[in-house]
């Protein structure tokens, strides 16, 4: 039983892009924006203009939150309570660049407030989570290779407070989430937390002390701990790593690699049946209630790599709890997350008293109220 400090797989032999198994295992864009700064930084909160007509009529407590993703853009209104009062959401641009992503993204936070009987510009602030390389005081991010055409640094902060008319900040859209179950949800009874959000990408956020530790903007990056070197295929050209093996998108293009290969699945069926743009959660779920054997394999190589990350990252931090989140995270919550746990051991340095782990209790909405935050 995993003991609380506060408050009270299968093997598989093969090397290369085809390693199914981590290599220390016990023997058993078309639009990128110029990525030149501007010569003055974007004005402070305080001097925003104020160029949409109802700009100084903002609706006092009322605050909005957009959380990024590979897959899915999500926005919300939120309360004083951090409630959310109203939710939209919508695919995440295919095609394009940065400044499609943040049209999309506009148009979202619109829809939201209108939802919530207001409009958009009316909000106190916007926050935002972004997946990629945040630099916070200029609202810019760099480095998000999910989205599309994201190759260069991009003014994301400016081209949303331009498009909707209030003041937004932006922060990364893991350490948003991390920070979220820290002070709301799972990780409340702890000082120091890992959040591991297994997506589209796997990303990790850090709580230190009861603060978030951003590192110079890339800290927690999970997802690109090494577990087997000259490994599986990344996707942004890092081999090996936890997110070659666990992220969605590499386990959808791994799938496809298979299928050519002369492999059956249904995996495919299920996307198209459910008119889903790719392999999503729900699409993998489904494939495991069938006992879809590619599906089967394809998660337990994932879930070798996460347990070895995970244990890793906890050796180096040696923090209190582990807090996974994500669509997949949240998706297999009763199944494969105890198979992490469990993986977890062999590698831990101090087996007999592991962190915490526990599943992300704010669920889909974790991420709007973790952009939220960032302007409280």
């Amino acid at each position: 039983m995993l003991r609380r400090k506060k408050s009270a797989a299968r093997k598989q032999a093969a090397s290369g892009d085809d390693d199914s198994v981590l290599g220390f295992e016990p023997a058993e864009n078309t639009t990128t924006a110029d990525p030149t700064p501007p010569p003055t930084p974007p004005p402070t909160r305080s001097t925003l203009p104020t160029t949409h007509p109802l700009a100084s009529k903002r609706a006092g407590t009322l605050t909005g939150g957009i959380d990024l993703g590979g897959t899915k853009i999500a926005a919300a209104v939120i309360g004083p309570d951090h409630n959310v009062l109203s939710y939209r959401r919508r695919p995440t641009p295919t095609k394009g660049g940065p400044a499609d992503v943040a049209r999309a993204m506009a148009a979202t936070m619109q829809e939201a407030a209108r939802d919530a009987g207001i409009e958009a510009h009316q909000l106190r602030a916007v926050g935002v989570g972004s997946p990629g390389s945040v630099d916070s005081e200029h609202g810019a991010v760099s480095g998000a290779g999910n989205l599309p055409g994201w190759d260069g640094r991009f003014l994301l902060g400016m081209a949303l407070r331009d498009a909707i008319g209030t003041p937004v900040t932006v922060g990364n859209d893991v350490q948003v989430g991390t920070n979220a179950e820290f002070q709301l949800g799972a990780g409340a009874d702890y000082d120091s937390l890992l959040g591991v959000f297994w997506g589209t990408g796997v990303g990790g956020g850090i709580i230190l002390d009861g603060k978030p530790w951003k590192g110079r903007g890339r800290a927690g990056e999970i997802g690109h701990t090494l577990v087997r070197r000259s490994g599986a295929k990344g996707l942004n050209g890092l081999n090996g790593t936890v997110e070659a093996y666990a992220g969605r998108k590499a386990m959808e293009e791994k799938a496809r690699r298979e299928v050519k290969k002369g492999r059956k699945t249904t995996l495919f069926r299920i996307m198209k049946k459910h008119n889903k743009p790719g392999l999503t959660s729900s699409v993998w779920a489904k494939a495991l209630e069938e006992d879809d054997e590619l599906a089967s394999d394809l998660l337990n190589r994932a879930v070798v790599a996460l347990s070895a990350g995970i244990a890793s990252a906890v050796n180096l931090l040696d923090v209190e709890a582990v807090v996974i989140g994500g669509g997949l995270g949240v998706r297999f919550a009763d199944n494969l997350v105890p198979e992490i746990i469990d993986g977890m051991g062999r590698y831990l340095l101090n087996p007999e008293n592991p962190p915490a782990v526990k599943v992300a209790a704010l669920g889909d909405e974790g991420g709007v109220i973790g952009a939220s935050l960032l302007v409280d």
